[in-house]
């Protein structure tokens, strides 16, 4: 299977925030440096209070809060997230430290991307987000870590693996600096992937993933 629309330069691309949006900001700069032929067509956060809207605002794409509503369903929340992707006819959404659950419906399969700040499986699942994640590293003593993009299924941090970077850990590391370090890998690998996605590159047999040269 053959992930990409059209392996045109001009893939819209839903972002999904919950907090900072140093994800979105990462990849917004990468579309000025020339590097990610993308256009952000839509930025949808959890949160009204997250300070990556400022990016969406900023540049004046069009922008939503969904929050999810007390007890609301599943089915339920994920209507509410993946109809205005629809609307805005993205080729592909993207979560940048999205933090809610959704299920991915049927025509999204395989156009639903995360990146997730460990080397999965280790580290990850649903407990398993932001500073926890390199607390947990630290913990156990690795010599390694790193970064995961994956596709989204159903299953927290459980699709499929497209890319993987990794980084030392140092002896001296705190949660702080080694998520400094991981997020630099974050920065480039992100947009690789989705750089290749756009060019119609990654093709996917099971959870075998590969990409083209």
């Amino acid at each position: 299977m053959i992930m990409s629309d059209s392996g045109s330069p001009d893939l819209r691309v839903a972002v999904l925030i919950s907090g900072s949006g140093t994800t979105l900001r990462n990849l917004l700069e990468k579309i000025d440096q020339h590097r990610l032929p993308i256009e952000v067509a839509l930025v949808i956060s959890s949160n009204p209070a997250a300070g990556g809207l400022q990016y969406a605002v900023q540049r004046e794409i069009p922008w939503r809060v969904q929050a999810k509503l007390k007890g609301q369903a599943a089915e339920d929340y994920s209507r509410d997230i993946f109809a205005p992707c629809r609307e805005a006819n993205v080729g592909l959404v993207v979560m940048g430290g999205f933090l809610k659950h959704v299920l991915v419906p049927q025509d999204f399969v395989d156009r639903v991307i995360n990146i997730h700040p460990s080397l999965i499986p280790s580290f990850c699942g649903q407990s398993y987000y932001g500073r926890r994640v390199h607390e947990a590293v630290l913990e156990y003593g690795t010599k390694v870590s790193g970064c995961t993009v994956h596709f989204v299924d159903n299953e927290y941090d459980h699709g499929p693996i497209i890319a993987q970077e990794v980084v030392p850990v140092l002896s001296h590391d705190t949660p702080e600096t080694l998520a400094a370090r991981v997020f630099e890998a974050e920065c480039e690998v992100y947009p690789r992937v989705i750089h290749h996605f756009a060019q119609g590159r990654i093709r996917r047999t099971g959870r075998c993933v590969r990409i083209d040269d």
